[in-house]
């Protein structure tokens, strides 16, 4: 990944998150800006933008913050992979499959939500349709 640094606002654009939450990020731990400038001001990079990016998608899942540090956690270390005995490598594995599996599960729940406010979209526009050429002739 690249070195160059970017600062929360940047960041903040490239994510949509605001800055706010991001900053709420980094006091949680998940997330720590990977320099600061002279000035003081967080110096993010790629890599953390990557981070940002797998928390967005996991908080509508549901996923609390602590599970979002555990898994976190689980890729860093397997990112890392120097040191992993093969027991350990296979944990984290195990631990990142548990969430792709929450992950696969709350998708499927959503695509049950979306199907039934499109459906209720869809009886409300029927109604409205119904009704706007009687409401029309009505006028006349």
């Amino acid at each position: 990944m690249d070195d160059k640094h970017m600062q929360i606002g940047e960041v903040a654009a490239r994510t949509e998150l605001s800055l706010r939450t991001i900053r709420h990020y980094e006091e949680t731990g998940l997330v720590i800006p990977s320099a600061r400038s002279q000035g003081g001001f967080r110096l993010y990079t790629e890599t953390d933008v990557a981070r940002l990016m797998v928390i967005r998608r996991m908080k509508p899942l549901g996923f609390t913050l602590d599970q979002m540090r555990d898994l976190l956690d689980a890729t860093d270390r397997l990112d890392a992979g120097t040191g992993l005995e093969a027991a350990e490598r296979e944990a984290l594995l195990e631990r990142v499959h548990t969430y792709q599996q929450a992950a696969a599960e709350q998708v499927q729940k959503l695509r049950v939500q979306l199907a039934r406010a499109e459906d209720f979209e869809a009886t409300l526009r029927a109604r409205v349709e119904q009704a706007t050429p009687a409401a029309a002739a009505a006028r006349d």
